[in-house]
């Protein structure tokens, strides 16, 4: 085994140098972020493209770098069938919650809770978000950089230290443009390292029909498992359905995505952003895919992890990178530059989130006297705030890591209701603030009370099914790696004598379905209670719904939506008594400036 040379350092370096330039760029060029609509939001004027690779690359974490080719090695390649799930989220995202979110021209989707609802219920989402965005941050920075320093020796807190300090000061200097372009480029990174991994692997194993054909005797091509039983761990139901509502619930109402696609110049280049979006996660799942059967087809009759040569199955990525990259200078340090890069791009769209959520669903409607220049310092403060905030939280991550992990699995539960809010205010008409409120609540305390009992009592192995590993071929004499203990396992062991009925059977749900009974008991019952207190006597602005024009508009031409837009906004001072909030993300001299040139003699068109 190698270790990490000067040139794997410079690969690394330069990777993070080639972020911070690029916020340098946007924070000086085009004078700069003057507004907080600027900063927040990229001005509104980004194209599809790069804010489809953004999606991508935020989506697209170190943990997905390096879990998702051990999972394969684990568990099989039934996890291809999440193309399918991320066919369906798109679609869902693209044509229930952009359209909404679009015509509004909002820059917190919490804002959308308090139009449709009321101010508690947008307060309930954003406390919700920032808890939830934190703790997921801290290990995001955290998990991949220590798998990587247990074997590659790379540096645990200079990695995790540079990374949080290049994250924040992009962020900080260049706002959203930032965030996107860095993601961009990061994306391009994430492909180059997994490709030299995948070209290296079937030259060793010389060709890729060796790699596949061991796959298929190895059990590993497991694609089709029709098991409608929902205690499976992965089987074709629990993906497709329970995947598509966990994952709508990040790209369907989750602020880091939204903010990005919302950012889009016209409606018809955020729908494509996430068209074309799919694409990509196709390409990184592929990817994937094949480094994880890399894995297995080098390692079938020398496991790594049972002969104690890593510690944890999230090292087992950058064990097979020095293993057959150890020759190429430079090359191993790719692949660290691209797991990290997975880091940046999740930590830098989260930082900007919470950044854009705190300034305008905490700060802006509380203290109204504050101008336009003002807040956009006050969102650049934010930023800086935020990042040292997930740095910190990367700390804590090594203190309290199993911890950690069960809050943040326990918080995963929080997209699940949350979801079901945004359905019900999207889709139903007659849904009020009473009956969404219930709902919220009761969808929390289901999905918490099957969360934590899940963390309790692990489900047992039957319900997972990893499948075999064999360490026959290994000349078990170099254990280098056993010191290390990973701190990610669960803290709570429990003896399997004492587990109670529940824990079999309600507890062993597979973890995708967690989100989805929470969407569905927070629907079922905010509809329930919304009929029962008077919800259809009220009268609700139709622009908050999913309307027929909505979807009728992807069929006529793309043109004639921005006027229309504007028209909408600047028509917006006159009914603010009945909407009782201004968005001052469009200010009236703003929009007088955005809508001069769509006048004819000085009249709207």
């Amino acid at each position: 085994m190698g270790d990490f040379t000067v040139w794997d350092y410079v690969v690394f370096a330069a990777m993070l140098l080639v972020s911070a330039v690029i916020g340098v760029y946007y924070a000086f060029v085009g004078g700069g972020q003057k507004t907080p609509k600027d900063f927040l939001m990229g001005g509104r004027s980004m194209s599809a493209l790069p804010v489809a690779l953004s999606l991508t690359a935020s989506f697209m974490s170190a943990v997905t770098v390096l879990g998702t080719p051990a999972e394969i090695y684990r568990y099989g390649a039934i996890f291809c069938i999440f193309a399918i799930t991320y066919a369906l989220v798109v679609l869902c995202s693209a044509e229930i919650f952009l359209p909404v979110f679009y015509k509004l021209g909002i820059t917190s989707t919490y804002e959308y809770l308090e139009l449709r609802f009321n101010k508690y219920l947008r307060l309930c989402g954003t406390v919700l978000f920032i808890i939830q965005t934190t703790l997921y941050t801290g290990i995001v920075i955290y998990a991949p950089a220590l798998a990587l320093n247990q074997v590659t020796g790379f540096d645990l807190w200079g990695a995790v230290v540079a990374t949080g300090v290049v994250c924040t000061f992009y962020c900080t200097l260049g706002g959203l443009k930032a965030v996107v372009w860095t993601d961009v480029f990061q994306v391009g990174i994430m492909v180059a390292g997994f490709s030299a991994v995948i070209i290296r692997a079937v030259v060793v194993q010389e060709g890729i029909g060796r790699i596949v054909n061991d796959s298929y005797y190895g059990g590993r091509l497991n694609f089709w498992d029709f098991d409608p039983n929902p205690l499976q761990r992965h089987t074709f139901w629990t993906i497709i359905i329970g995947g598509t509502f966990t994952w709508t619930c990040i790209y369907g109402v989750n602020q880091s995505q939204v903010q990005r696609y919302i950012a889009c110049k016209s409606r018809f280049h955020a729908k494509l952003s996430l068209y074309i979006n799919l694409v990509g996660l196709w390409a990184i799942l592929a990817c994937a895919v094949l480094c994880g059967m890399a894995l297995y087809s080098i390692y079938k009759d020398c496991d790594p992890w049972t002969s104690k040569q890593v510690s944890a199955v999230d090292q087992l990525m950058p064990y097979l990178v020095l293993d057959i990259l150890h020759d190429f200078p430079g090359v191993p340090g790719l692949f660290v530059a691209s797991a990290y890069s997975g880091t940046l791009s999740t930590v830098s769209s989260s930082i900007n989130a919470l950044a854009a959520v705190t300034v305008e669903d905490l700060i802006r409607p509380y203290f109204r006297s504050l101008s336009e220049k003002k807040l956009s310092w006050i969102s650049m403060g934010m930023s800086l705030f935020y990042g040292g905030v997930c740095i910190a939280m990367a700390a804590v991550a090594s203190l309290l890591g199993a911890l950690l992990q069960a809050a943040l699995s326990i918080f995963g539960m929080v997209g699940g209701p949350l979801l079901g809010l945004f359905a019900l205010g999207i889709l139903c008409s007659f849904a009020n603030g009473i009956g969404a409120f219930a709902g919220l609540v009761s969808g929390f305390v289901i999905s918490l009370w099957v969360g934590i009992g899940s963390q309790i009592y692990p489900p047992l192995p039957e319900r997972t099914k990893p499948l075999s590993l064999s360490t026959i071929g290994c000349n078990i004499s170099s254990g280098n790696l056993t010191a290390t203990e990973n701190p990610l396992t669960t803290i709570f062991n429990t003896p399997s004598a004492e587990r109670p009925a529940l824990a079999d059977n309600w507890y062993s749900l597979s973890y995708l379905y967690f989100s989805t009974i929470g969407t569905l008991i927070t629907v079922a019952v905010g509809i329930i209670i919304s009929l029962l207190t008077g919800g259809l006597k009220q009268n609700t602005d139709r622009k908050f719904l999913l309307t027929k024009e909505d979807f009728l508009s992807n069929f006529s031409q793309s043109k004639s939506e921005t006027p229309e837009k504007v028209e909408v906004l600047n028509w917006k001072p006159f009914t603010m008594a009945a909407e009782g909030t201004d968005n001052p993300a469009f200010s009236h001299i703003e929009m007088d400036i955005a809508s001069n040139k769509n006048k004819v003699n000085g009249l709207h068109i």
